[in-house]
């Protein structure tokens, strides 16, 4: 037969084709230009976000969490799909960008990467069978999300049209790109050594391997039907790819072109929340005409990025403990609603739509309210998406409405007239401190007396009667690993953990500069707590405090290395044991193994670990000020935690915070459980066995 003719020299009813090469690239580019514009367009007009910091850092994660997918195994199965389908893409890149150019100069290659040369029998083979893994990683995708759905794809009625159909039809876009790409590469090989008796190698196993055993009979039966399809194959891969590229910004696939740069501007730091309006003063944003999210455009250009980035994948939702105990909250659907409202707000013709009420016209106040900052969604998320900050922003635009739930008005109040949610007077907050009348003083930092060390005990634990006993046992603590240590006592406010993420923002700015100048006028060089509410407001939210925070695990976990704290084996060495994470001190602040450490140094103590611990532990629902909101749930976050506890086979449920504390205990007897489950901080269990 005659050499198969390449596409930039075939013509069809006397047309070159090759125009055909030209005009479908230039018509692709210049639409999805057109159509990356309006997208565009609310980043412009959106509020600033300053994410240029730590290059570096940010390089890395890239590297790590973009590149090398690393979030992407915590879910198995999809996790192995998809990075099958993203390292495939990666490797057909430059060969799906070369066909383009063939079509125009059928002889082109890069350096190096001719067919006859060993760089291009090693790309060959190479992008042969990623096109081959792609495509059967497509088909076994295509049959769980039509199929075998996951639960986390469902889509409640409330949230909207489900988006399987759209996810089906890609995956089956992606398969036409492997199938053509190899049947184009395989009729010209077949074609070749039918009519020159040529070898080339193609690689075993493939779809172009398999093609090509095909096309060679056919080279020598049907030669005119192969260089039909050498040119079909062509031109289906060059007008699917540029659909696919100009589809992609549609809908919710369009993370294939954000993703990268959303990886990159992702938070780096953890457990702090972005001011109102970047670089202001506390007196400038006491004087803004309207603080937090309203309308759309008053999201920053970063959380629409955000909400372009959702690959739907549900991952999010399937951590968040308010979805799981059927709160109105799905952080899944607060991205796709959000991205929703903006591709109607910015349409592809016409003009840009007066922007929506966020809260009643896209989102509704009580999924927001019931969000409990506790960071699952975000930590799970594998694209660098993130919630917190929205939550933050929109309950902001809800305090300057002044819509507040009615559960939450008074403890504000309290806050406001006395610095503590429980209305109790500033001059009790340190009260307990007569009860160490007889085991020796304990200093009030007024800026005459210093110490060392501020014990910062923050409000929970200096007014409500059960978290004091904490309060104790951390001062006993500290006394006994000989630290030098001091309270503010009367001094001390609320530290504003919750009341910053509640929206309360002026009145937080208010708690967070009395703390700072009663916290410098101390003389402390470094603040130690047992609650890791104030821990993270300490180390994450107060800007330029300039001493070292720690957590009392911290501190434990070093004096047991040093041989300043030494314990006694455990009281009974029948019970199971678990230790549950604090929201803010394991996925805020990255402190999981200190506590690990000193609870499994007391001897024969037995510690079974949950199933959801450390980066994925589940919230008790202490987070904000959830211990006076009142949401609709099918069942506690307590409950289910101790259940989650019971499954391990605990006996004895151990955390680190004064709000899980409160959970824990009133769960155990919600859940009937006050013979099989006991809660006990960590201090309190520390401090028992303290030689």
């Amino acid at each position: 037969m005659e050499p198969i003719i390449a596409p930039a020299h075939y013509s069809f009813f006397g047309i070159p084709l090759v125009l055909l090469s030209i005009a479908i690239p230039l018509v692709g580019i210049g639409l999805w230009v057109y159509i990356m514009a309006k997208r565009v367009a609310p980043l412009v007009r959106a509020r600033n976000d300053e994410r240029m910091d730590n290059i570096p850092q940010r390089i890395y994660m890239v590297i790590k969490i973009w590149l090398l997918q690393w979030r992407q195994p915590r879910y198995m199965m999809a996790g192995v799909l998809h990075i099958v389908i993203f390292f495939g893409f990666l490797s057909l890149a430059l060969r799906s960008s070369l066909l383009v150019i063939i079509g125009v100069v059928p002889d082109f290659a890069l350096p190096g990467l001719a067919d006859d040369q060993i760089g291009g029998i090693i790309y060959n083979t190479i992008k042969d069978y990623a096109a081959t893994f792609v495509f059967f990683a497509c088909v076994i995708a295509a049959i769980r999300r039509g199929i075998f759905r996951p639960e986390r794809y469902e889509v409640p009625e409330r949230f909207g049209k489900n988006h399987n159909a759209e996810a089906v039809f890609v995956l089956m876009i992606i398969s036409t790109l492997m199938l053509s790409e190899s049947m184009f590469d395989a009729s010209a090989i077949a074609a070749a050594s039918v009519a020159h008796g040529e070898s080339h190698f193609v690689a075993p196993g493939t779809l172009a391997w398999f093609f090509n055993n095909i096309f060679v009979g056919t080279a020598e039966t049907a030669p005119a039907k192969l260089q039909t399809i050498h040119i079909a194959a062509y031109y289906v891969h060059d007008f699917t790819f540029f659909f696919f590229l100009c589809f992609l910004p549609l809908g919710k696939h369009f993370h294939v072109i954000t993703s990268l740069f959303n990886v990159f501007f992702m938070r780096i730091r953890k457990g702090n929340i972005k001011p109102p309006v970047y670089g202001l003063t506390d007196e400038e944003i006491e004087n803004l005409d309207s603080i937090g999210v309203k309308k759309l455009e008053d999201f920053t250009w970063k959380h629409i990025l955000d909400f372009y980035t959702c690959a739907d994948c549900g991952r999010c939702s399937d951590n968040c403990p308010a979805a799981t105990v059927g709160r109105p909250l799905s952080p899944r659907f607060i991205t796709i609603r959000g991205r929703d409202a903006i591709f109607k707000n910015y349409p592809l013709s016409g003009d840009i739509l007066k922007s929506p009420e966020v809260i009643g016209g896209v989102f509704e106040a009580d999924e927001i309210w019931s969000c409990t900052t506790c960071g699952a969604c975000e930590e799970e998320c594998p694209l660098g998406i993130e919630y917190i900050d929205k939550m933050v922003d929109m309950r902001r635009g809800m305090v300057d409405n002044g819509e507040v739930p009615q559960t939450l008005q008074k403890p504000l109040q309290q806050l406001s007239k006395k610095g503590n949610a429980w209305g109790k007077a500033p001059k009790k907050r340190d009260a307990w401190i007569k009860d160490f009348a007889e085991e020796g003083e304990i200093k009030v930092l007024d800026g005459e007396t210093t110490a060392d060390t501020l014990f910062f005990v923050d409000s929970i634990s200096s007014y409500d009667d059960r978290m004091l006993e904490i309060t104790k046992a951390t001062v006993r603590i500290l006394k006994k690993a000989g630290i030098d240590f001091g309270i503010l006592g009367q001094n001390e406010k609320d530290s504003g953990n919750e009341v910053l993420r509640f929206g309360e923002e002026l009145l937080y700015r208010e708690l967070r500069n009395h703390n700072i100048e009663m916290i410098k006028q101390s003389g402390a060089k470094r603040i130690v707590t047992a609650d890791p509410h104030a821990y993270n407001a300490l180390k994450n939210d107060y800007p330029d405090l300039g001493i070292p925070v720690e957590h009392i695990s911290e501190v434990v976990a070093r004096c047991i290395k040093t041989g300043a704290l030494r314990l006694n084996p455990v009281e009974d060495a029948s019970k199971v044991y678990t230790y549950h994470d604090p929201c803010y001190l394991g996925r805020h602040n990255a402190v999981y193994e200190a506590p690990r450490e000193a609870i499994t140094a007391i001897p024969n103590l037995r510690l079974s670990e949950m199933l959801r611990s450390r980066d994925r532990s589940f919230c008790c629902s202490g987070g904000g000020l959830m211990l006076f909101y009142e949401p609709e749930e099918e069942e506690r976050m307590g409950v289910l935690r101790v259940k989650m506890a019971a499954k391990a086979g605990a006996n004895v449920m151990v955390t680190a915070c004064p709000f899980c504390m409160v959970n824990m205990e009133d769960a155990i007897k919600v859940a009937n459980m006050e013979d099989k489950m006991v809660a006990i901080d960590f201090v309190e269990l520390i401090e028992r066995h303290l030689v």
